[in-house]
Parts: structure tokens; sequence; C-alpha cells
């Protein structure tokens, strides 16, 4: 990629919108509808909001720090905890952005299902054959330069934001008061019990709507000024969550909560359909389709960059590394997308194919995300890069002990499903961290390294075993 091809404050900030509001910002009304009342999504908010709000200061103060380690999504781990987990942490992000656009294009078929009836719920063979043009017609569109993406990104933010504002708008005029105390507790008992059970079934899909949030830390190489990354995560986070939740929110005020939750995907769309008619529901499905693409195009980006970097950083294979004459990582696109077809087949043997993406895809993001706020953590506690008397150690302390306690629970809180079907996808990529070592002559694992496979292989062959069994359904 061309050395000079940097990126401005805005452009940083536009990568971290796009990536963000992607399908899940159109898929909240009935996830939210189906699990809790608007007291629990309440909840969520605070929990996920506070708790990503300090993954973005850790993003921030890390870009300051540490401005010689690139590609910060995996550079951290691997400063922090060594190759493996730094391989983990690129491989993590890596095979989570191509589940997560696979979850664009079940949307946009599922969205396009209303009214072709051929796409079905968006894992059709029809689905999938028209996913796949779209998949490879953005991938030579990428070849042709890394910039020319990024630049028509930032367009595509600003179109894809404007159907949100009207959703809002219109909920706003039309909410009443009476229905959304109605939903307000979810139906159940006023327990703390019943309130967590509600607030741990939205757990997954608010770390997926957060997913993107490492966008500008993922191109810090190519930002003007290092504070340029810091600064365009924070403020991008700050508005994509007001997005969130009044999206998630002001719904309760126009249906009761049984009707959210029996509202097919995209949600948003029939919420407006109740309340405006059917062209409401057309334009945010038009609306859908073009932030589906443009998150779609910005998670493309970020992953092939990934590879790349970790390529230059000799995590994975050399070939990964290569470049074609306009400077687009050209050997890790292709590979993103041969990985995001597979999944994309895969979708027609599943029952529930976009929840089940959305959820893989925030399981496996959620790994790097621990690795790097327990990073930031270790940095505080041994005081590297801090001056004696330092003012910013007990802030940054709190920052980082709040975000790595905040991914772990998060983690923990997906299930075990989830984690036995990530070490499925782990187990095997690891042949790439395997082939990278031995092509450069050294050691493969360390001691505890060697313990840390053989765990993620027996996670393996135990979600095999579940799958094969009909233990694990998907």
């Amino acid at each position: 990629m061309a050395a000079e091809q940097t990126f401005s404050r805005l452009t940083l900030t536009a990568m971290v919108v796009g990536s963000m509001v992607g399908a899940g910002i159109f898929s909240l009304p009935a996830r939210f509808g189906g699990a809790t009342g608007p007291f629990g999504a309440i909840i969520a908010w605070l929990i996920a909001g506070g708790g990503m709000l300090m993954l973005a200061f850790v993003f921030q103060s890390l870009a300051v720090r540490k401005p010689e380690l690139d590609a910060g999504i995996y550079a951290y781990a691997r400063a922090g905890f060594g190759n493996y987990l730094g391989f983990a942490a690129a491989f993590g992000f890596w095979a989570g952005t191509c589940l997560g656009n696979t979850t664009y294009f079940v949307l946009i078929k599922s969205t396009l299902g209303a009214i072709v009836p051929m796409f079905g719920d968006g894992n059709t063979p029809s689905a999938i054959f028209f996913s796949s043009l779209i998949l490879w017609s953005v991938h030579f569109m990428i070849l042709r330069g890394i910039k020319e993406a990024a630049f028509i990104n930032q367009v595509v933010t600003v179109a894809k934001i404007l159907p949100i504002f009207l959703f809002i708008i219109i909920l706003v005029f039309a909410f009443k008061a009476d229905l959304f105390a109605a939903s307000f507790w979810g139906g159940g008992a006023y327990s703390a019990a019943e309130i967590f059970n509600q607030v741990r079934g939205t757990m997954l899909v608010t770390v997926f709507v957060f997913i993107g949030i490492e966008g500008a830390s993922v191109y810090s190489r190519f930002a003007r000024k290092r504070e340029d990354v810091g600064w365009a995560t924070v403020m991008g986070f700050i508005g994509v969550l007001c997005l969130l939740v009044m999206v998630t929110l002001l719904p309760y005020g126009v249906m009761l909560r049984p009707e959210l939750a029996e509202l097919r995907q995209p949600s948003m769309a029939g919420v407006l359909r109740f309340v405006v008619g059917d062209w409401g529901a057309w334009f945010v499905s038009i609306g859908l389709i073009v932030s589906v693409l443009g998150a779609y195009l910005a998670w493309s980006l970020l992953a092939a960059e990934v590879l790349y970097s970790a390529s230059r950083s000799e995590l994975v294979p050399k070939w990964l590394g290569r470049e074609n004459r306009n400077g687009v990582p050209a050997t890790a696109l292709w590979l993103t997308n041969i990985l995001v077809q597979i999944f994309l087949i895969s979708t027609f043997f599943a029952q529930e194919a976009f929840n089940l993406a959305l959820e893989m895809t925030s399981a496996m993001t959620l790994i790097p995300y621990v690795l790097v706020a327990g990073y930031a953590l270790k940095l505080a506690l041994t005081r590297e890069t801090y001056a004696p008397g330092s003012r910013d150690l007990a802030r940054d302390l709190i920052w980082a002990a709040i975000a790595t306690l905040y991914t772990i629970f998060m983690l923990v809180a997906g299930g075990l499903t989830h984690v036995l079907l990530s070490c499925i996808l782990f187990a095997p990529g690891t042949l790439l961290f395997i082939f990278a070592r031995r092509e450069q002559g050294r050691k493969v694992f360390t001691t505890i390294e060697i313990g840390l496979f053989a765990i993620i292989c027996i996670g393996a062959a135990i979600g095999v075993y579940a799958l094969v069994t009909g233990l694990i359904t998907i």
C-alpha cells in the first residue's frame, strides 16, 4: 500500500461509524423485543455502552502510548502476551469479520425475500447464488485500490445514516407513553434474576453492533496524526451508541413487546410499516441494503488489512502480505472472500442463519478484544510507558480493568456453545501460524502455547462431536 496514502480524522471516524452501523442496528427491535422490555434494554445498553466506552478509551490510550504498534487489534495482543496469542487475536478478528460479512448477505436477501419469495430468509440456494455475485463484484472493486474503496465507504456512511435518522424522527412523533409503560418490565416478574435473564439474552447482539470500534486503530498506520485515531474511535462510538439506544427503545412506544418479537428481519422495516405503511418498510429496506453494502466494504478492508499486517509481522505466512500494483493486499483479500464464500454456502444448512452468524461473529471478535484490554491493563500495572507520578496511570488502570472484566463477562455470557464453535475455527486456523513459524525457521510454540493449543484442539473435538450427535444444532 502506497506510503503517501493518509486518512484524515473525518475518514478515520467514517471508518469507525461505517464499520459499526451495518446489519445489527436494523435487527434491534425484534432482537430486543424477543428478549426483554425497555427496562432490561436500558440495563443492557448501560452495561454494553459502559464496557465498550472503556474499550474505546483503551484503544485511544494505546494509540498514543504505543504509536509503533500498527494494526492494533493484533499488535497489542502480541506485544502483551506473545506470538501465538497475537496470532489468535488477528485470526479471531479476521474470522469474525468474515462471519459478519456473511450476516450482511443473509440480511440483504432476507429483506428482499419479503417481495421475492425465492430468497426466503436469506439462506436459500437462490439467495446464496446472488450473494456470491455481490461478494465477488465488491472483491474486484477493492482490488482496484484501497483509497478509492475507503472514499466510497465515507460517502456510503453518510447515505446510510439518513434512513436511521428518519426512522428515529417518525417514531418520536408516533411514540405513546402508555405502550412503552406496558412493556417496561418485559412482562416477567419484577425480580433481579428475571431481569438478568432478559438482559443476558441481549448480550451477544450488543457486542455485534459495536464490532468495528477498532476501525480507526486497524488503520492507525495511515493516520495523519496519532491523536486522530483515539479521537475518531471515541467520537464514532458515542455517535453510534446514541443511534442504537434510540432505535432500541422507541419501538416499545409504538408496538407491544410480543408484536416486536414476531417481526421478521429486518425488524426496523416492520416497525416503520406499522407506523406509516408500506412505504416506510421500503424506505428502511433500501437504507438497509445501502448500509449493509457499505459496512461490508468497510469490513472487507479491515479483514484484508489485518491479514496483511499480520503477515508483515510474521504471524502468518509471507504470501498473505503480497500486494498488487494498486497497493492492495490482494492475497489476503482473496483468502478473506474465499472464507466468506464457504460461510455463505454453510448457511444453507443453518436453521437460523442470521442469528447464528451474528452470535458467532460476536464470540470470535470478543477474543481479540479481551487481549487488547488485557494488554492495556498490563501496561498500567507494570507502569510501562508511564512516567513516575503520572496523572494518567490511575485513569488508564480503571479504564483497562473495566474493559477487561466486561469483555470476559460478555464472552462467558455468550455460552459454551459459541466457545466450542470458535474452537472449531481456531484449531485448523492455527495451521497458518505453524506454517509461518516454520517458514522463518523458528520454534513454533512455547510450553504455555502448546498447552493453550491443546485446549483449543480438545474444544474443537468436543464441538465437532456435539454437532455430529445433535447436542449442538445450527
